[in-house]
């Protein structure tokens, strides 16, 4: 039974479990799935012009205008605002494509599907771009929800460590919030059709017990009610 004795112990082993840790490599896209974090856009937009990818897919539409995931530059689309820092970092809007619907991880996912086959593309890889907390969720709700099964994918963040990532924009009482509701929908998820099952270690469940006993249940599905939305 593991023993935790600080918010930081815990909370770095549920970090460390929700990183898939894939090695990158060359995809017929990357996929930037929106979220409030501009470093998302900004690391996407590197490896495109690193060349990562031949296109940058943006999905996002406006959604969480009330809760810990609402951005905080109004009313334009996630994939909008991402979609302009991608071009300030000299990504051509010609090479990008993007969602503008999509309100959770799964239609991000539905909807980009219906909008490459409108366009007549098939990719055979993606390579999936997410916060780091958000890198293994993305995972298990691709691996259902994205209808060709044979399709290739590597999941990849920013590259910022637990004690580097925190920021004015994302302040760690609200990130670990978060972090604490996306361990249970891993957990719940499954059942309900919206992800594939992972296996969550002992240590990582216990440590989420932990982070819940210590207040960190602002995001949790019995308080936000969020069990139609993956």
């Amino acid at each position: 039974m593991a023993n935790y004795t600080s918010i930081d112990q815990a909370a770095r082993i549920v970090w460390d479990y929700l990183l898939m840790h894939q090695p990158l490599r060359k995809c017929d896209a990357i996929f930037i799935l929106g979220s409030r974090d501009e470093r998302v856009a900004e690391y996407g937009a590197k490896l495109f012009l690193e060349g990562y990818g031949d296109w940058l897919i943006i999905s996002g539409g406006v959604a969480h205008g009330n809760d810990l995931l609402r951005t905080s530059w109004g009313d334009v689309t996630e994939a909008e605002h991402f979609a302009a820092i991608a071009m300030r970092a000299g990504v051509p809007s010609g090479k990008i494509i993007r969602e503008t619907k999509a309100a959770n991880t799964g239609e991000n996912i539905l909807f980009t599907h219906k909008l490459l086959q409108q366009k007549g593309l098939s990719p055979r890889s993606l390579l999936l771009v997410q916060k780091p907390h958000m890198e293994r969720r993305t995972y298990a709700t691709f691996m259902k929800q994205w209808p060709d099964q044979q399709l290739d994918i590597v999941v990849s963040s920013p590259p910022l460590a637990y004690d580097h990532y925190f920021d004015e924009q994302n302040p760690k009482e609200q990130i670990l919030h978060i972090m604490v509701g996306d361990l249970q929908r891993i957990k719940e998820y499954p059942a309900l059709g919206f992800q594939i099952p992972q296996d969550i270690p002992p240590d990582v469940w216990q440590a989420w017990e932990f982070l819940v006993k210590k207040g960190y249940t602002e995001h949790l599905i019995s308080n936000n009610r969020s069990l139609s939305a993956p």
